[in-house]
Parts: C-alpha cells; sequence; structure tokens
C-alpha cells in the first residue's frame, strides 16, 4: 500500500476508531503487550541485524544507543502499555457543561484529533509507545521510522497490527511507511492527516514546519540545563547534575550545559568534576570555570548544542538573573532545572524559564511522559499551543462542543422573547 493509500485508509478507519470503548482498546493493548512479550527472540534477531548493519555503515554512537532494542528495553515497553492500561480513557470526557437556557445545554466533550503522522529516528520503543497512546487515545498512525531501525519497525508494526486485529480493532488503523519520498507525501496529505509530530533535529522539524499546510506538534533540540545556585547543598547538586548528564546521555532531557552561581562554584566544581570523571565526561568551560578546574574552552556554539553524548558545558553566572536570561537565550524550551535550598528564587526561576518543563532540585531525566504517569509518550513538546511538555494521551485528544436543546431557535434571543442564563453545570451531570 501506497502513502496515499495508507492515509486514505487511516482517515476512513479513523472514524469508527474513535467509538471504540475503554474497554475494547484496553484489551487490545494487553494482547500487544503478550504478543511483544512473547515474541523477544524474533525481536531482538531482527534488531540485531539492524544493529549490525548500522555499526557498518559508523551510525553514531549516540544513534546507536537509541537504536538497541534488547530484552530490558522491550521489558519497559511491555511495562509503559500495562500502565497505559490502567489510566482513564482520554475520550470522550466532559471537560465543560454550561446551561445556556432553559433546556438547552452546552458541553465540551475531548475526542480523538484523527490521523496522526509521527516520524521519528532510530528508536523502535519509540514505536511501541506511540502506536499504543494512539489506540488508546482512539487515533490512526502513520509511522515512518529512520531506515536504520528498519526490521525491527516492521516486526513490530506486525506484532501490533495482529495483537490489535485480533482484539476486534479495525485493520488499517496503523500503517508503517518506510521510504524517504513518503515523508515528503506525507506533508502534502492534509486533506487525511491530522496532526504530524516529527522528532529529530531542529534542521529537520524545522524543515516539516516549512513544507506543510498540516499542523506540527514540533519537539527540536532538547538543550536543557542545571543552574546550581548559591544556596545549593553541594552533595544534592553533584548527584542531580551527575543524573541529569549521565544516566543516559543520548536522551532529549539529559542536561547539555551547566550554570553555576560564582559563589558556590569554587567548591562544587572541584566536587563535580571528580564525580564526572567516573564516566569519562569531557568538560567544556568559560573562562572563570577554567579558573577552577583545568577543562577545555567552551566556545559560543557550545551553548547552542545538543551533544547526546558524555560532553557537558559550563558557565558561572553572577546571579539567578543571569542564569534565566541564559536559559532563555540559549535554551530550547525543553526540560531546566534549578539546584537551590532557597524557596524564593527556585519561585523565580520557575516562574521565569520559558520552557515546558522547570524542575527544583531534581534530574532533568524526570522530563517523560512515563515517569510524570501519563503512561507514554509520542514526544516533549516545546509548542504553546494545544500540547506542551510530554505529550501523552490527553496531547493526543481535541475537543468539540455538543448542545443539546428541545426545540430552541435563534430568533427567540434576537428577538428578547428568551435570555441566556449561561450557568456552569457539573461536569459530571
Amino acid at each position: 500500500m501506497d502513502m496515499v493509500q495508507s492515509a486514505v485508509t487511516a482517515k476512513k478507519v479513523s472514524v469508527s476508531l474513535s467509538s471504540m470503548t475503554a474497554e475494547q482498546k484496553n484489551h487490545a493493548l494487553k494482547l500487544i503487550a503478550d504478543y511483544l512479550d512473547n515474541n523477544r527472540e524474533d525481536i531482538i534477531r531482527a534488531n540485531e541485524e539492524d544493529m549490525q548493519r548500522s555499526i557498518k555503515e559508523n551510525l553514531p554512537e549516540p544513534l546507536l544507543k537509541r537504536l538497541k532494542f534488547d530484552s530490558r528495553k522491550i521489558s519497559d515497553a511491555v511495562d509503559g502499555i500495562n500502565s497505559l492500561i490502567n489510566l482513564p480513557d482520554p475520550v470522550g470526557k466532559k471537560l465543560m457543561a454550561t446551561e445556556l437556557d432553559d433546556g438547552l445545554n452546552l458541553y465540551k466533550i475531548s475526542c480523538p484529533i484523527g490521523v496522526i503522522g509521527i516520524i521519528f529516528e532510530s528508536r523502535p520503543d519509540a514505536l511501541v509507545q506511540i502506536s499504543a497512546l494512539c489506540l488508546k487515545s482512539g487515533n490512526a498512525v502513520l509511522l515512518k521510522g529512520g531506515r536504520e531501525a528498519l526490521e525491527t519497525n516492521r516486526i513490530l508494526t506486525e506484532l501490533i497490527k495482529k495483537a490489535s486485529a485480533e482484539a476486534g480493532i479495525p485493520t488499517g488503523w496503523i500503517h508503517l511507511v518506510e521510504t524517504r519520498e513518503d515523508v515528503n507525501r506525507m506533508l502534502k496529505l492534509d486533506k487525511y492527516i491530522d496532526l504530524i509530530i516529527p522528532r529529530g533535529s531542529n534542521e529537520f522539524v524545522r524543515y516539516i514546519m516549512d513544507n506543510s499546510r498540516i499542523p506540527v506538534l514540533g519537539h527540536a533540540d532538547g538543550i536543557c540545563h542545571c543552574y546550581v545556585d548559591k544556596d545549593a547543598d553541594i552533595k544534592m547538586a553533584v548527584d542531580i547534575v551527575n543524573d541529569s548528564k549521565t544516566q543516559y546521555v543520548a536522551v532529549c532531557n539529559a542536561t547539555e550545559t551547566l550554570l553555576v552561581h560564582s559563589d558556590i562554584a569554587g567548591q562544587f566544581l572541584p566536587e563535580l568534576k571528580r564525580k564526572l570523571n567516573e564516566s569519562s565526561v569531557e568538560l567544556r568551560g568559560c573562562e572563570k570555570t577554567r579558573e577552577i578546574i583545568d577543562i577545555a574552552p567552551a566556545s559560543e556554539e557550545d551553548w547552542k548544542t545538543e551533544y547526546l553524548d558524555y560532553i557537558l558545558s559550563i558557565k558561572i553566572v553572577g546571579s539567578a538573573d543571569e542564569a534565566i536570561y541564559h536559559i532563555n537565550t540559549y535554551g530550547s524550551g525543553h526540560t531546566d532545572a534549578i539546584i537551590t535550598g532557597n524557596r524564593e528564587i527556585a519561585e523565580k526561576f520557575m516562574n521565569l524559564v520559558d520552557s515546558g518543563n522547570v524542575f527544583w532540585n531534581c534530574s532533568t531525566r524526570f522530563s517523560d511522559g512515563f515517569r510524570y504517569g501519563f503512561g507514554a509518550e509520542v514526544g516533549i513538546s516545546t509548542n504553546k499551543i494545544h500540547a506542551r511538555g510530554p505529550v501523552g494521551l490527553d496531547g493526543l485528544t481535541i475537543y468539540k462542543y455538543k448542545l443539546i436543546g428541545s426545540g430552541h431557535i435563534v430568533a427567540d434571543y434576537a428577538a428578547g422573547r428568551r435570555k441566556f442564563t449561561h450557568k456552569p453545570l457539573l461536569t459530571e451531570e
């Protein structure tokens, strides 16, 4: 099936998928989790084929880490699906209820977006998360994974198709598209595709936005920061920065730039360097930083770079205001954290940093749909419209207004024979 046929089919199926009950969708998700669990060897074999080919093609190490889909990652994917099953159905929720007049009631009801096109690189686990979220939220999905994960994506898609069909979900709700040409075709199909979610470089996301009339939920770079304030506990700060940088470097919520208040830098930076040396992290610093610890110089370009590797740039600042300004200037609006014992400074930082996720005294690695209790995520949005931060079930729904009357006509209100009451109703009604 070519790209256009896939989109047409998905659009048609999305109508019936939107009316699936929570029980039907959860049953399908349970079968998908079972299929993945029971076919580990086949999945790992397909992934190993992708890994070996990608190693020969000199795929960068961070992408190889994302590509690997071993038994542990399969278990994580299964856990994510099971967590999703336990979440409330996001479709059909009564978000607002208003009495416009006696017997004329307006309701705002959540509903699926429709057909979602998702373009992502390297990570087979993203395919599982995305398809599970789309199914639970009643959306059909077109998936374009990277060529490097071709065999893994194929077997995962086939297992998901088999499991959902067995559960009675309409066939054609999920499609895997594989060629680069398919991406350009996808961008032109605004008649059938309601939303595109690209996951990749800033340049890639910008290309998608510039070449499609379809709304784009963009997540580009993850240039995340930790700011160690003068009132930080040094041991806590070392632990948080270490986790933010090294717990898993090849992800968008890993810290790339560290900002340190000048009053604490002399005590903190040597301790941090000793800790990061254990993971062989390459440090690059501003001139003031290099007067305290012996590291390579940082350039202007370092403040703008998402490394996805064991590299950390460090800058000493004179105040929280300077840290906030730096983050709002160079950051990508993803995730930024402050480590401090000063509540007033922390609240100021969290209010003024213009990012989808702002943290106090915890690792930037917590910026994740599963860790937030969303079950999983299709990505982290740096947009300010519709959805922001980790995009889970609620971010994959929109709403419609339902108005229920009993013969009401506008002419009565225009002539003054009737008046609106606009009385809020309980949404449980």
